[in-house]
């Protein structure tokens, strides 16, 4: 049964943005769906005003917005980017998926994710089958060359990197479709991966307890490019650095009761 929950919408919507040599990445972009976003939520209450001086601190950026009275009130904050292996995504029922808005309120979200192990992300599913979106990153498949992706059909989140993957895929002369992506549709992909503004291309590891074939070339070409994209803002060292740095979580955890992320989805979403 689908989960029966829909967002706070007083508790606003974010963005959050990777920073490279203290500058922000695809800084224009977020902001332009930040602001569609709040035109859509909040249409009667006046949008702030949101600048960004660099350098900033930190791996990433937050943007909060939220209504505070009768205006909409901005936060900025600063975070730090936890780097795991290779995730494993756990299916997580939801009628009609997250929908296009990055909202504050991820107590759905959240508590899933506090029932699996760090590496692992909950697959938000629609009643029909139909595989959306990870928790925090858009959804790709590979089959036979060709680069697959749900469709920006109300559902999903319009990812500032699913965009940017997209188009050099079509620089690169990859053939590629917006279309509905099954569960099964994933497990049998030549590739399946993830993409993010914070962490770029992340291979999927496995799927529900089954194995799936995250890596591969196109997913690598598609990050090699993206990598040069992002470093126009920086340096290939620097973006280098951040995606290399050891974490303490890193690799294949257990929960607290000695679960692995495979043992866990079977639990979570049979």
């Amino acid at each position: 049964m689908a989960a029966p929950w829909r967002p706070d919408p007083s508790k606003g919507v974010f963005e959050t943005l990777l920073v490279l040599d203290g500058r922000p990445v695809e800084l224009e972009a977020h902001l332009s769906r930040l602001d569609e976003s709040l035109s859509k939520v909040f249409p009667t209450l006046r949008r702030p005003r949101i600048a960004l001086e660099a350098p900033l601190e930190g791996d990433a950026v937050r943007i909060d917005v939220a209504p505070r009275g009768a205006r909409l009130e901005a936060r900025v904050s600063m975070r730090e980017i936890e780097h795991h292996g290779r995730g494993s995504l756990c299916s997580l029922r939801l009628a009609g998926g997250l929908g296009p808005h990055k909202w504050a309120d991820r107590s759905l979200l959240n508590e899933a994710q506090a029932a699996l192990p760090d590496d692992a992300l909950p697959l938000i599913v629609d009643e029909d089958g139909t595989a959306l979106e990870a928790s925090r990153a858009n959804v790709f498949a590979v089959r036979d060359g060709v680069l697959v992706t749900p469709p920006l059909d109300g559902r999903i989140l319009p990812g500032v990197t699913r965009m940017r993957v997209l188009r050099i895929a079509e620089a690169l002369g990859i053939e590629s479709r917006e279309e509905p992506l099954s569960r099964d549709d994933l497990l049998a992909a030549d590739e399946a991966f993830l993409t993010g503004s914070l962490r770029g291309v992340e291979p999927a590891g496995s799927l529900d307890g089954h194995p799936v074939p995250g890596g591969g070339p196109i997913a690598e070409r598609l990050a090699a490019e993206l990598r040069r994209a992002w470093t126009g803002l920086g340096t290939a060292a620097s973006f280098g650095d951040r995606l290399a740095r050891p974490h303490a979580a890193a690799g294949l955890r257990t929960r607290q009761d000695g679960k692995t992320a495979q043992q866990s989805c079977a639990d979570l979403y049979p």
